[in-house]
């Protein structure tokens, strides 16, 4: 077998040669192949490291994200310089005013309801162990302790507006005798802050509370109130005619036009008017009525005003007399003109004790007592009229012109009033009757030109000082006094300088005597109030009751009754109601199964004005450094994270921290140099 057979040789040849050139081309190609992984390994570990660091620099910006915002939701502070960082936990008294303002609403709804949902905020940035104060308006006694988180809660939820109000001074001390002790003291006022919550001088607070105002902002509205009522006597007759006037109070910006007004007595109609009212302003109208029956009367004076109406309405009550008690005390020598006078007249009961058997235990029973003609008036009896007037009872002296001058001063002095200097026996004539004054107002409807006026024979001349408690209602000529009014304690005594007899002058049958008479009684005895303010009036007045043994007097309305302290006091019966009067009406006084008396409460008519205080206002009656005022539509966020309760707040700066590390993260994502692989 030839191996060298050229065709084999050239194609092995052709096949080796090939074979030859690839491998020394694959040398070749292999030292070039490792050279290229050589210089890919190290652009690969380039690469690594900076995705490395990327990768890094991400981790880094997303962790340092999330501990910022964690920590802006977790709110550190710096502590105040002051603050007592070593107590443990925090005392916080929240007050929430439930007035009758409250009901007004504003852009988040009813003011009452935003109130409470800010002191659940204000809670829930304090700890577990921290203990809280309720109050309102009502200064309740179950509002006096510290609770906590969930009975503050549940005790948020029964507040319900009140008739009370109070003042900041009041709330800032109720809150003081709570706030005590060695933890950190925090007060917090949530309220729409009416300028009638304004004290009359700057705020007194302690150094170691800090106070925060929460002012809570409502829609002005305007208003109409019934202000109040009164009557022009004091006394009332079965069937006789009476006057009522009405003060009305705008307290709107704009004329209140013909707001009708309406009395009501016993549920029947008794009077209507309309009445326009200037913008700021108060206006009074006088209604009249009559028919009335012996007994406790039951009034209501109302108008229609919207949408403000807790104010629209005003009750009063009193009391018609079937008969009106007057004593006599009468000399020895004095005529019977006051028998005759009172006699003729089934109104009055009239009772007449001597000069020598005086019942002084009987006083206070008589709405009127006439001195007439005591020839030796005694220091005992002055001292008894004195215990008399301070419960307000009037007194009449018509005096015996033939006594001795010195027993009368005497007498005069023990009740304050003018001394005499002399006996004048010249005739003379009245030279002044005022017959504006309330006595004389409504006797005649024209003034007379040419009046007859009484005539006097003999008179006493008095000693007169400037008096400013008396009233000259008849004087003679010079400006002498012949028949004036004097305020002494809380009632009033006439004094006559001439006493009735006929040998005095002709007072006593003189036609003017009748009606200065019977008015200036029925202007006399005890004024009682026609009605109290919620909240503010806790002592009602009444003429002596006597009570026997075990028995008590009650308090008594519609699902309402309680027993009231009692105390008898210069023959008056005052009762104590201690504040247990919390809604508008008339209240029943019991004594047994008897109701002896009927008392009227209406809401203060210091929540009317719906103006109220500017932050400035209220920085300007704070100015104390421990004191924050905070507007609830700017500083809401603040309130929230308690800025004011725990110093300098750092949430914000943690926040926007945060927020920079997200940013940053995005912009390492999207714009970090990724250099390509390189093969």
């Amino acid at each position: 077998m030839n191996f060298l057979y050229p065709g084999f040789l050239f194609a092995l040849l052709s096949v080796a040669i090939p074979i030859i050139i690839h491998l020394f081309n694959f040398r070749k190609f292999k030292k070039v192949y490792f050279s290229n992984v050589q210089l890919l390994k190290e652009v690969e570990q380039q690469n690594s490291s900076r995705e490395k660091l990327k990768n890094l620099l991400i981790l880094f910006a997303r962790i340092f994200a999330i501990i910022f915002l964690v920590l802006a939701f977790a709110q550190p502070y710096i502590p105040l310089n002051n603050q007592k960082t070593s107590a443990i936990n925090n005392s916080v008294s929240i007050y929430i005013d439930n007035s009758y303002s409250m009901e007004a609403v504003n852009k988040d709804g009813n003011l009452l309801d935003e109130a409470k949902r800010r002191a659940k905020e204000l809670v829930k940035g304090f700890g577990i162990n921290d203990r809280f104060q309720l109050l309102t308006n009502d200064f309740e006694g179950k509002h006096q302790r510290l609770l906590n988180e969930d009975e503050f809660l549940k005790a948020l939820d029964d507040v319900k507006i009140s008739a009370s109000n109070r003042n900041l001074q009041q709330i800032l001390n109720r809150q003081a005798n709570v706030l005590s002790g060695t933890s950190n003291q925090y007060s917090f006022l949530i309220s729409d802050f009416q300028k009638n919550i304004a004290p009359v001088k700057k705020l007194e607070t302690k150094p170691d509370i800090q106070y925060s105002f929460l002012k809570l902002n409502a829609t002005t509205l305007a208003n109409v109130a019934v202000d109040s009522v009164w009557v022009l006597s004091p006394n009332h007759q079965p069937g006789a005619s009476e006057k009522l006037v009405v003060q009305l109070k705008n307290y709107s910006d704009e004329e209140a036009i013909n707001i009708p007004l309406k009395l009501s007595i016993n549920n029947q109609q008794k009077g209507l008017s309309s009445i326009t009212i200037p913008a700021g302003k108060t206006k009074r109208d006088t209604l009249n009525f009559s028919g009335l029956k012996a007994g406790w009367q039951k009034g209501v004076i109302s108008i229609k005003d919207f949408p403000v109406t807790f104010d629209d309405s005003l009750s009063f009550s009193f009391k018609v007399d079937a008969s009106l008690p007057v004593l006599s005390i009468n000399g020895a020598t004095s005529d019977n003109y006051i028998k005759a006078l009172f006699a003729a007249d089934k109104y009055y009961t009239l009772t007449e004790n001597t000069e020598s058997n005086i019942s002084y235990s009987n006083f206070a029973n008589f709405g009127l007592i006439v001195l007439n003609g005591l020839k030796n008036p005694s220091s005992g009896l002055a001292q008894q009229l004195k215990t008399y007037l301070k419960t307000g009872g009037s007194v009449v002296l018509f005096p015996d012109l033939d006594s001795d001058i010195q027993v009368y001063n005497s007498f005069l002095s023990g009740l304050s009033l003018p001394q005499i200097q002399n006996l004048n026996t010249a005739a003379t004539r009245v030279d002044k009757i005022d017959l504006q004054h309330p006595i004389f107002k409504t006797v005649f409807e024209e003034i007379p030109r040419n009046l007859d006026l009484p005539t006097v024979n003999r008179y006493f001349n008095f000693v007169e000082n400037n008096n400013a408690d008396k009233e000259s209602i008849m004087s003679l000529p010079g400006g002498k006094l012949y028949f004036s009014k004097f305020g002494v304690s809380n009632g009033q005594v006439y004094l006559s300088s001439t006493g009735l007899n006929a040998a005095d002058g002709n007072l006593a049958r003189h036609p003017v005597f009748v009606p200065l008479m019977y008015r200036l009684t029925l202007n006399s005895g005890v004024e009682n109030a026609l009605y109290y303010n919620i909240g503010n009036d806790n002592t009602l007045a009444s003429k002596r009751i006597s009570l026997g043994k075990n028995q008590t007097l009650k308090l008594t309305a519609n699902n309402f009754e309680t027993i009231p302290e009692v105390r008898q006091i210069d023959s008056k019966t005052l009762i104590y109601t201690a504040d247990q009067i919390k809604k508008p009406g008339f209240y029943n006084l019991m004594l047994a199964d008897s109701s002896i008396a009927v008392y009227s409460f209406n809401n203060d008519r210091a929540e009317s004005d719906m103006h109220y205080l500017s932050k400035t206002e209220l920085d300007n009656l704070a100015e104390k450094g421990n004191l924050k005022i905070y507007d609830t539509d700017k500083d809401a966020v603040k309130l929230i994270a308690g800025a004011n309760k725990i110093g300098q707040t750092l949430w914000k700066l943690c926040l926007i921290l945060s927020l920079i590390f997200i940013a940053a993260e995005i912009l390492l994502i999207r714009f970090f140099n990724n250099t390509k692989k390189t093969i």
